[in-house]
């Protein structure tokens, strides 16, 4: 009975040496069969080249494009005034909607007129007391030029009479002049508007007392509308000359709900100084506006471009850009398939590539993905792609070949561990027939 434990014990160690031994055997042999020789020609299989670390490079791109510059604006009203009354009353009548939109001349308030008839009638009948006070002192001093002429009165009382003729027709016309004015005042009962445009609410309602400091409501104009931004130096170099020669550059815009810049304009106004603190400088678009749909105070993206402005330019991925401290460069690929530290000068973007003004040249290689990967003067494989694509969606998938023998790795151990254990089963049977008994 003790050799029989003694002789099973010592045939599961060998049993599990042997499985060991032969999946060992099972993965060398299938290494051999990817790394080995072929076996169709008995040849050894080379190793790939040694090089650099692999990259997605792509050719600068040259095309002709119009070189625009972007900025964020305002939308103006060309006119817009405040609607304030020029008398003090009360409001008895509102002759519009908010929001409307109004012409010259329409009546939008009506404040109470009683008051100011009644001192035009007071004033109308003062001018007309005046009046006819001149008109006597005028025919006497006509009897007295006669009486004088025959020597009938004295020259003293000519004099007096003269005289007299002068101030009353003087507050004749003062009396006149008050009447004038209190016409005025009267027709300043009805508050009209003084331009086109559209009106907004009623600041004060009905029935309260106004005077001159009260804002009753605001009209502006929308046939015609403002897009002012701030430009930069170089803007202003650009075009500001053109600018105040009467050459006006071409301004487009759009607002925050459209795409691109449906509404184009000119370049009406551009400030005389530079803001030393921003280092900008006011610029102002004018638009048309027949349909009413931009409104004053609108977020605007303004698009400037110059009166020439069309030239060929280079253009490269976004991606390739890199930034080191105060200035962007790029990893250009020399005809070694080394990486050459170069730096650039960037200008706008076009359709979603971005232009080169100074750094590169037609027809040269970057690297437009795995910059990590990139060292200035190290051997790369570049791998070319085209520039407009995305490098991260262009990655390589892994070989299928490598699948292939990682599957065949594994079963190859599956296939050494089977035959592993038949052997170690074997040597079981053969104890158990020679003692008769098996150890459960």
């Amino acid at each position: 009975m003790k050799n029989v434990k003694h002789i099973t014990a010592m045939a599961r160690p060998l049993a599990a040496a042997m499985a060991l031994a032969g999946l060992a055997a099972a993965t060398g042999l299938a290494g051999l069969t990817l790394t080995g020789c072929d076996s169709a020609t008995g040849k050894t299989a080379e190793a790939p080249a040694a090089g650099g670390p692999p990259v997605s490079a792509a050719v600068v791109v040259e095309k002709t494009v119009t070189e625009t510059q972007q900025f964020s604006g305002r939308l103006e009203a060309i006119e817009q005034v405040q609607i304030r009354p020029r008398v003090a009353g009360f409001i008895t009548a509102i002759n519009f909607k908010p929001g409307s939109q109004v012409k010259k001349g329409d009546v939008l308030f009506v404040i109470d007129p009683r008051p100011f008839q009644a001192e035009a009638n007071r004033a109308e009948a003062a001018a007309g007391s005046a009046r006819a006070k001149a008109d006597l002192a005028r025919l006497e001093l006509t009897r007295a030029e006669k009486l004088l002429a025959d020597k009938a009165i004295a020259q003293r009382e000519y004099d007096e009479r003269a005289s007299s003729l002068k101030q009353l027709d003087a507050d004749a016309r003062a009396a006149q002049a008050q009447f004038e004015a209190a016409r005025l005042n009267l027709s300043y009962t009805q508050v009209q508007s003084p331009i086109n445009g559209r009106v907004s609410k009623a600041e004060i309602t009905l029935g309260n007392l106004v005077d001159a400091s009260a804002v009753l409501t605001s009209v502006v104009s929308l046939d015609r509308i403002y897009a002012s931004f701030d430009g930069d130096e170089e803007t202003y170099l650009r075009v500001g000359a053109a600018a105040h020669q009467g050459k006006p550059a071409t301004v487009r815009i759009g607002l925050a709900n459209e795409e691109g810049y449906p509404h184009e304009g000119k370049l009406e106004f551009v400030d005389n100084q530079l803001d030393v603190r921003s280092g900008s400088v006011r610029m102002r678009a004018t638009l048309s506006n027949a349909d009413g749909a931009l409104v004053p105070g609108l977020f605007a993206r303004v698009q400037l471009a110059g009166s020439e402005n069309t030239k060929a330019a280079l253009l490269i991925n976004e991606r390739a850009i890199n930034t080191d401290q105060n200035r962007n460069f790029v990893f250009v690929v020399d005809k070694d398939n080394k990486a050459e530290y170069r730096p650039v000068q960037l200008g706008q973007s076009v359709d979603g590539l971005r232009v080169v003004r100074d750094g590169l040249k037609p027809g040269e290689k970057i690297v437009v993905n795995g910059l990590q990967r990139v060292r200035p003067g190290a051997p790369i494989t570049p791998n070319v792609v085209a520039m407009d694509v995305d490098p991260l969606a262009a990655s390589a998938q892994p070989p299928a070949g490598k699948e292939v023998a990682k599957d065949s790795g594994k079963d190859a151990g599956k296939d050494a561990a089977a035959k592993a254990d038949k052997p170690a089963a074997k040597d079981e049977k053969v104890a158990i027939a020679k003692t008769g008994t098996r150890k459960e």
